[in-house]
């Protein structure tokens, strides 16, 4: 008996932790840019096939050919200075560790998103659940309201 409560507490702490990793992996909005477009929960990379350049948005850096190497940085290089990333199309990649590393499949699977201004970004989103991200307007009035002050949504609507 003693085996079996031992056996238990084991797999029981062992999925908690599982699910519990599973959460903290499955939503990332409050790390994703403003500039990314609306609708995912979870990103890891974005593609940005106008410049054939990633965003990795666990570490929020760039990474964009330098002739044969992949350079990481905070900032677009100067070459990009008129690359307006919250207007451009963004490719959301998952599941791909290092997309840039097959940066040919990437190219050809999403040429025809160049030049596409079809998405909504982040910042311009009115969806609640993106006032946790930094970036968005409504970012500052969304920690009021969680801190007890500012309006929490009341006074709009039926009474």
């Amino acid at each position: 008996m003693k085996k079996l409560m031992l056996l238990l507490v084991a797999v029981t702490g062992l999925t908690a932790t599982t699910m519990a990793q599973q959460i903290n992996v499955s939503l990332n909005i409050g790390r994703q840019p403003a500039w990314g477009p609306v609708g995912y929960d979870h990103v890891d990379y974005y593609y940005l096939p106008d410049i054939e350049s990633y965003y990795y948005v666990p570490d929020r850096v760039y990474i964009y050919r330098y002739g044969n190497d992949w350079r990481r940085s905070a900032v677009l290089p100067a070459r990009y200075a008129n690359y307006d990333v919250y207007h451009a199309h963004k490719v959301v990649i998952n599941g791909v560790n290092k997309p840039y590393l097959f940066h040919d499949r990437y190219r050809k699977d999403y040429y025809g998103y160049r030049n596409k201004h079809d998405q909504i970004a982040i910042r311009d989103s009115r969806d609640r659940k993106y006032f946790v991200n930094r970036g968005h307007p409504q970012h500052n009035e969304w920690k009021k309201d969680n801190r007890g002050h500012g309006n929490r949504g009341r006074g709009h609507g039926k009474h």
